[in-house]
């Protein structure tokens, strides 16, 4: 055969190969991506810290991806209106859940959730973690440490008390691990939020509260509450003076609020990567950091599966929190 002819030949089939693959490339590539508007659902009322945080990433996914997101709000339930939504939703990345600590929580908190944790959501990304805070009057001599507290609640029985947020809720939960691990009577003060109970401890109705960094921070630096110790593992940035609960004595405490994003379960991998890139990304960003930087989040940028991990973790370690203290949540 003639040898122009040869090569001609084998020219035309590159090319139809490559008219084949190219079609199955662009299809693969648009598969990675939601392929509509994105809802963004978010299980609180407008304004709070995690209405916040979501309007960020949503942020960061509308000019990551190219596309339109939407933040919505369906609060109700500890979480478990807006959850169930999303568990429902159709598994195609256009719909996904922003929620706190309380998803792992309300998987033993709460009986005959219309859905399972484990199963009904696919994990897309970590965003980020924070301290809570124990803080006290700044006018409160008794307790210029931990260690201080827990002696005098050891002496005193039942006779300290502490505001919460709310029952179930994650700050409720580090207050009774430490009573656990500390081996401590204190009494709950439950509250409908944060501000009623930060109102109480300050007018002297309580004696200390667990709280997020976003909820205390302000008021520590106006003075009008004296911090003691972070309830992370390690001394958090955002507060750089305050010792762990660790450094007081109970080397075993450790305990976070984090912030994360989910999906339906079934949900295509390919989107569920592109999802979590875009995510860390944001996170990451100097954006991020000045939008977010008074609630004290430290950016965490694991993979979907690492986050499916923690969850499970958290699950376990909460769960037995709530059987030893008898808390429910109808």
């Amino acid at each position: 055969m003639n040898p122009f002819a040869s090569r001609r030949i084998a020219a035309g089939i590159l090319l139809a190969t490559l008219q084949t693959l190219i079609p199955l490339v662009s299809a693969s590539a648009a598969a990675a991506t939601p392929s509509g508007p994105i809802n963004v659902i978010v299980p609180f009322t407008p304004g709070g810290g995690t209405d916040t945080l979501a309007r960020v990433i949503a942020k960061g996914l509308d000019q990551g991806l190219k596309t339109n997101v939407i933040v919505e709000n369906k609060a109700g339930a500890g979480t478990i209106i807006g959850s169930e939504y999303v568990a429902h939703s159709r598994p195609d990345g256009n719909t996904l859940l922003l929620t706190t600590s309380a998803h792992a929580i309300n998987a033993s908190l709460v009986k005959h959730l219309p859905y399972s944790v484990d199963k009904s959501f696919a994990p897309v990304a970590m965003i980020a973690s924070a301290p809570m805070v124990v803080v006290v009057r700044p006018d409160d001599n008794r307790f210029k440490t931990i260690r201080d507290i827990a002696e005098y609640a050891k002496a005193n029985p039942g006779k300290l008390t502490y505001g919460s947020s709310g029952t179930g809720t994650a700050v409720h939960l580090a207050a009774e691990l430490f009573k656990n691990i500390a081996k401590v009577d204190i009494t709950h003060v439950p509250y409908r939020g944060a501000s009623p109970a930060i109102t109480d401890l300050i007018g002297g109705q309580t004696d200390m509260f667990f709280g997020t960094s976003g909820a205390v921070s302000t008021l520590v630096k106006a003075g009008k509450l004296r911090a003691v110790a972070v309830t992370t593992a390690e001394r958090s940035p955002f507060w750089p003076g305050v010792p762990t609960i660790a450094e007081g004595g109970y080397p075993t405490y450790a305990a976070e609020v984090w912030y994360a994003v989910f999906a339906a379960a079934n949900t295509p991998a390919p989107i569920i990567e592109q999802l979590n890139k875009t995510i860390n990304e944001t996170a990451q960003s100097q954006e991020f950091s000045k939008s977010m930087g008074s609630e004290g989040l430290t950016p965490k940028p694991i993979t979907p599966e690492a986050l499916r991990q923690y969850v499970s973790q958290e699950e376990i370690r909460w769960g037995k929190v709530i059987e030893e203290g008898h808390i429910t949540r109808q």
